[in-house]
Parts: structure tokens; C-alpha cells; sequence
């Protein structure tokens, strides 16, 4: 698998608003954490829910910063965050695992 190749087409997903390719990176019964907004997302219907109303809605725009592997199938994220949200500007993290080449879970965390 090659995570790093996945985790930059993601992100150019997302900065492209795509939701159908975005959430083609998922598998069907991911589950996305956010502590931030404080809930779980589950499935594509839920992390639909959260990439529509917290990088669309907010006109998202993600930049890496670093991406390490944590393992064969793990990996850690820091990306930082322009868009129209309060702060206009802020860092988070995002950590993954992947099965079968899909995102089967993450969690995001913004750093403040």
C-alpha cells in the first residue's frame, strides 16, 4: 500500500471539494473521530455529514506540513488550515488506518 501517495490524493480531494472522490478514499464502514466538534462520524453518509458542513461549508483548504508512517498500515498527519471558520488559520493532525487500501478509521484533532 502506499499510504503517502493516498493521503496526498485525499487531500487534493478535499481542496477540490470533491465530495465523490473524497469519500471514495473511505471504506463503507469507516468511522472518522473529532473530538473538535465532538462526535464520530460513521460510514460514508456520516463522513459526507462532516466534509460538506466542516471543509465545503467552511471553504477548506489543507496543507501538509508532515506525514509520517507509524506503521504498515498506520499513519500520522500534520496539516495546517485556511478557510472562512473563526480563526481563518489553524494546524491539526489527522491519524489513520488503513485496510484494505481505504481509510478505515481516523481521527482528527486541531492544535490550538
Amino acid at each position: 500500500m502506499k499510504i503517502k501517495a493516498l493521503i496526498t490524493e485525499w487531500i487534493a480531494a478535499a481542496n477540490a471539494f470533491d465530495t465523490k472522490k473524497y469519500l471514495g478514499f473511505y471504506s463503507s464502514d469507516a468511522i472518522l473521530e473529532d473530538p473538535s466538534v465532538g462526535r464520530s462520524f460513521n460510514g460514508h453518509k456520516g463522513i459526507r455529514e462532516y466534509f460538506e458542513s466542516y471543509f465545503i461549508g467552511y471553504n477548506t483548504h489543507t496543507r501538509i506540513i508532515k506525514l509520517d508512517l507509524t506503521g504498515d498500515t498506520t499513519a500520522h498527519l500534520q496539516v495546517a488550515f485556511t478557510g472562512s471558520f473563526p480563526e481563518g488559520h489553524i494546524h491539526g493532525t489527522f491519524d489513520f488506518q488503513f485496510k484494505n487500501d481505504k481509510i478505515s478509521y481516523v481521527k482528527a484533532a486541531l492544535i490550538h
